[in-house]
C-alpha cells in the first residue's frame, strides 16, 4: 500500500519535473514528465531554437503541481491513486494514445525531420576539416535556420490543422443537435397526432352511446 512522504521533500523534489512523483512512488508518472522535460531541452538546444523551451517551463510548472497535489490528496484516495504512465501511446483508449492514432502521420514526420537534422550534423562534423571556409560558413547558416523555419512552418500547419479538426468537431456537434432536435418534434407531432385520435375515438363512442 502506497503512503504518503515528507510534505517539506515532495515540495523540494517537485522543483525537479518528475522526481517529486518518483519520491512518492509513482515511478511510472514520474518518468512520463522527466523525459519529457529532457526531451524539450535537447530538441531545444539540438535545434538552436530558444522559444522552445517555453514548453520545458510549461511541463516544469505542471510537474510541481502535479506533484504538490498529489501529497495533498486525502490517505484514502493517495492509497487508491494508479501508477501509470502519464503519455501513454501504446493504449488507443487513453488521451495520449488517442493523440498519437490521430497525429501519427504528423508525429512520423517531426521524427524523420529529427533524424535527417542528427544524420546531417554528424556528417557535417566529419566532413568539417575538408570543407572550404566559406562553403562551411554558407553551410552553418543553412544548419541555423532551416531547422527554425521548418519548426515554425510545421507550427503553423499544426495549428491550420488543430483549427480545421474543432471546425469539424463544432459542425458535427451542431448536425446532431439539429437531428435530436428533429427527432424530439416528431415525436411531439405524433404524440399529438395519437391524442387527437384518440379523443376522436372517445367522442365517436359517445355519439355511439347517446
Amino acid at each position: 500500500m502506497r503512503r504518503k512522504k515528507s510534505r517539506f521533500l515532495t515540495f523540494c523534489f517537485s522543483m525537479i519535473p518528475g522526481a517529486g512523483e518518483m519520491y512518492m512512488g509513482f515511478m511510472k508518472m514520474g518518468v512520463s514528465l522527466m523525459g519529457l522535460f529532457i526531451a524539450i531541452c535537447t530538441l531545444a538546444i539540438m535545434l538552436n531554437i530558444g522559444p522552445i523551451m517555453f514548453a520545458a517551463l510549461v511541463v516544469w510548472f505542471y510537474g510541481a503541481f502535479h506533484a504538490n497535489n498529489l501529497a495533498g490528496m486525502p490517505d484514502e484516495t493517495f492509497a487508491q491513486t494508479e501508477d501509470r504512465f502519464l503519455f501513454d501511446a501504446g493504449s488507443a483508449k487513453s488521451p495520449s494514445g488517442a493523440f498519437v492514432k490521430a497525429y501519427q502521420k504528423i508525429i512520423a514526420i517531426i521524427l524523420i525531420f529529427l533524424g535527417v537534422c542528427l544524420t546531417w550534423r554528424g556528417v557535417f562534423a566529419m566532413l568539417y576539416p575538408y570543407i572550404p571556409g566559406e562553403v562551411v560558413r554558407i553551410v552553418n547558416q543553412i544548419s541555423y535556420y532551416v531547422p527554425q523555419l521548418a519548426v515554425g512552418i510545421g507550427i503553423i500547419v499544426l495549428g491550420i490543422l488543430m483549427i480545421k479538426g474543432k471546425k469539424k468537431e463544432l459542425e458535427i456537434e451542431y448536425g446532431q443537435a439539429e437531428e435530436d432536435e428533429t427527432k424530439a418534434d416528431e415525436t411531439k407531432e405524433s404524440e399529438q397526432e395519437k391524442e387527437t385520435r384518440s379523443i376522436g375515438m372517445e367522442m365517436k363512442q359517445n355519439e355511439g352511446n347517446e
